[in-house]
């Protein structure tokens, strides 16, 4: 069980932060009958996913705010990611979903999720253990800055 209490804003509010313990469920009512729909199912509703089934997951490192990585999300891997807390993700180059540090160890610990005001975008605040990039870097954003 969760020790970190998170809500869920409601569907109104822009830029809401969404984190949800695993074993929180909410009952609504619906057309009648009493359903149990999750906060998750909930969250993953809210988001626009584009026309292949993705959108875009901006990975930040939640204390320092470094951006650490972009990868790709489907509608499962939102939902594996909140359920695990683990940054969970589609490889479009692999066509299969993979768990940020199973291999490497260096693991993303999801303490937020972020939907941007158009729910076509998320942003994961995560605790990185080790380098972000498979480059072996801590960050897929450490090369030389281009000016304007």
């Amino acid at each position: 069980i969760a020790e970190t209490t998170r809500t869920v804003p409601a569907a109104a509010s822009r830029a809401p932060r969404v984190a949800i313990p695993r074993w929180l469920h909410v009952a609504h009512r619906h057309n009648g009958a009493m359903g149990d729909v999750s906060p998750i199912a909930q969250t993953v509703q809210r988001l626009h996913f584009g026309p292949d089934g993705l959108l875009p997951a901006i990975a930040q490192q939640w204390d320092t705010g470094e951006v650490l990585m972009l990868a790709w999300m489907d509608a499962e891997a939102v939902r594996r990611t909140l359920q695990t807390g683990r940054g969970t993700y589609w490889s479009r180059s692999r066509q299969e979903y993979w768990v940020k540090g199973e291999t490497s160890g260096h693991v993303q610990q999801v303490r937020e999720v972020r939907i941007d005001c158009d729910g076509d975008a998320v942003l994961l605040m995560v605790d990185q253990t080790g380098p972000a990039c498979h480059t072996g870097l801590r960050s897929c954003f450490d090369t030389a800055s281009v000016r304007p």
